[in-house]
């Protein structure tokens, strides 16, 4: 599973990609993840509000920051 958190470095991007990583690990599901910077690569997602979610290179999230328990969902329904 490959997830990206689409992010310039605010702190609302910073929460997301800490949450994601903690949410992993309390599912004991591994995953790459890697945060994604670039404004250009961003905007290749269609991504116009960070912070962004991908997983396995869809988008499933964009403009706001979930709670831990849609992180999950997110991630079950992505596998």
């Amino acid at each position: 599973m490959e997830i990206k958190v689409l992010g310039t470095g605010c702190p609302k991007c910073k929460a997301l990609e800490k949450a994601v990583i903690d949410s992993l690990a309390e599912m004991n599901v591994i995953a790459d993840v890697s945060k994604v910077e670039d404004i250009m690569k961003i905007m290749e997602y269609g991504v116009m509000r960070t912070p962004g979610l991908v997983i396995n290179g869809k988008v499933v999230l964009s403009g706001r920051v979930p709670k831990m328990d849609e992180i999950k969902n997110l991630i079950t329904q992505n596998q």
